[in-house]
């Protein structure tokens, strides 16, 4: 793969994990209410950040993109689970169709990456 893709991922993932200490409430309606709320959002959000930076390193990238590769797919039921929720966690039943094919797309990002490096 393209390096200048897998750093558009890796800059993606670290903003969408800074964005977990920007706007922690954006992701409470995502997090299970059996698991404790901010502790999941900040560790969730500093995973992100740690393996998007990871695939900006050589040395590191492929296990940046083993890492990106699990968690999406860790994800990929909390976002399924969203198309058929009555009032989606991401806003909107448009924004969760449109997210769930995404997820596979980050899947295949990633594992595309993984394989590559």
């Amino acid at each position: 793969m393209k390096t200048y893709l897998t750093w558009l991922y890796g800059v993606l993932m670290i903003v969408a994990g800074i964005n977990h200490f920007v706007k922690p409430h954006f992701y409470k309606a995502f997090i299970p209410g059996w698991l404790p709320l901010l502790p999941v959002n900040y560790i969730t959000g500093a995973v992100e950040v740690a393996l998007g930076a990871c695939l900006l390193i050589p040395v590191f990238r492929h296990y940046g993109a083993l890492g990106l590769l699990l968690l999406m797919i860790i994800f990929l039921p909390l976002h399924t689970l969203d198309v058929f929720k009555e009032n989606p966690a991401i806003g909107s039943k448009l924004l969760a169709y449109i997210r769930l094919p995404l997820q596979f797309v980050l899947i295949w990002w990633a594992w595309s990456i993984w394989r590559n490096h």
